[in-house]
């Protein structure tokens, strides 16, 4: 889910490859001894091993944790996807067995400013949350009192979707390859090392799986999927994959299970996998253009004037949500949806 202004540096990759004397995290332990056993592992399975024991033990979120998601600049992010989502919802006829559903909702802010413009609309469906971390289950719970929650998205009922994936699937994990061949961690040099360099390619099994899932449950139930995260719209050769920790880039192979890992999210490869599996999709386009189609401008105007003092706060949070040096740009938003239904609001037609 992290991500960081700017770009990891190339110390930090170096860092990589000369870990030193220092204290072991727990997870490092067992991926050592997983190594020994087994030989090198993949980078996937580093990634989701280190990203398994992170969610499940902490709340990474906000000034205290590791990063901070759109959700938590502002409530008008939530606000205009709960707009969207209306919207789609009324076009397609109101249906009444319509649920709303979430990817990773992180402390259930997004879902609470959501359902606040959903219901104001009439939406009166269940709410459905995909998280397996219990950390964080408690605080949804806390803002989202009526949620139901699930391990996967295969587990969600047979009914039209109204879900959301904001920050989902950067954190699922890639394969890397370099000449064809498969990317591994191995030890060296008393430390974790990657087991070659050179030209990389990204692919994400657990990506396309996730889509996959989510693309079969709009095309039979009908619905609309708002999918926002960091990325490319093409699909391109490089080395995404990035850890960060207290808002700051850190080395990928250093304390593993103690930072988040993620890695940039291959839009093309989005597309591909929600078509094929009989849905429609949008055109890819940036954060920021898309808020500003929805009208946070309008709405940051409106909260400003009825609370005058927050009116600061609220161009600062435009500027982050929406400015090209910021979060507008390299965030990309795509809607997947069932082919009867209208391509949401923010998309070109």
């Amino acid at each position: 889910m992290a991500h960081v202004d700017g770009q990891g540096t190339t110390a930090a990759r170096r860092a990589d490859r000369r870990n030193g004397e220092r204290r072991l995290t727990p997870l490092e332990r067992a991926l050592r001894e997983r190594i020994q056993n087994e030989g090198p592992i993949t980078v996937e399975a580093y990634m989701e091993a280190c990203n398994a024991y992170y969610y499940a033990t902490r709340d990474p979120l906000g000034r205290d944790g590791d990063f901070t998601t759109a959700p938590e600049i502002s409530q008008m992010f939530g606000e205009m996807i709960g707009a969207a989502l209306a919207d789609a919802w009324a076009r397609a006829g109101k249906p009444s067995d319509a649920i709303y559903a979430e990817l990773g909702p992180g402390r259930g802010s997004l879902a609470a400013d959501a359902l606040r413009v959903l219901r104001r609309a009439g939406f009166e469906g269940a709410v459905h949350l995909i998280e397996t971390s219990p950390v964080l289950r408690v605080q949804q719970g806390e803002r989202v009192p009526d949620a139901q929650w699930h391990d996967s998205i295969e587990d969600l009922p047979a009914a039209p979707l109204l879900l959301v994936a904001n920050e989902f699937f950067d954190a699922l994990p890639v394969r890397q390859f370099v000449a064809g061949f498969e990317r591994k961690v191995m030890i060296a040099a008393g430390g974790l090392a990657f087991d070659r360099d050179g030209e990389i390619m990204e692919s994400s099994p657990a990506r396309d799986g996730a889509v996959s899932a989510i693309a079969t449950c709009l095309a039979q139930s009908g619905g609309v999927a708002l999918v926002i995260d960091y990325g490319h719209e093409k699909t391109a050769p490089g080395d995404t994959l990035q850890a960060v920790r207290g808002h700051r880039y850190v080395p990928t192979l250093v304390d593993p299970g103690e930072q988040d890992l993620t890695s940039h999210v291959d839009f093309e490869a989005l597309r591909r996998a929600a078509t094929d599996a009989g849905a429609a999709t949008t055109q890819v386009v940036t954060q920021g253009d898309w808020l500003q189609r929805l009208g946070i401008q309008a709405r940051a105007d409106a909260l400003a004037k009825s609370h005058p003092k927050r009116a600061e706060e609220l161009e600062i949070a435009i500027d982050r949500l929406c400015h090209e040096e910021q979060m507008g740009q390299l965030f990309k938003v795509l809607a997947i949806r069932s082919p009867e239904w209208p391509i949401p609001a923010g998309f070109p037609e």
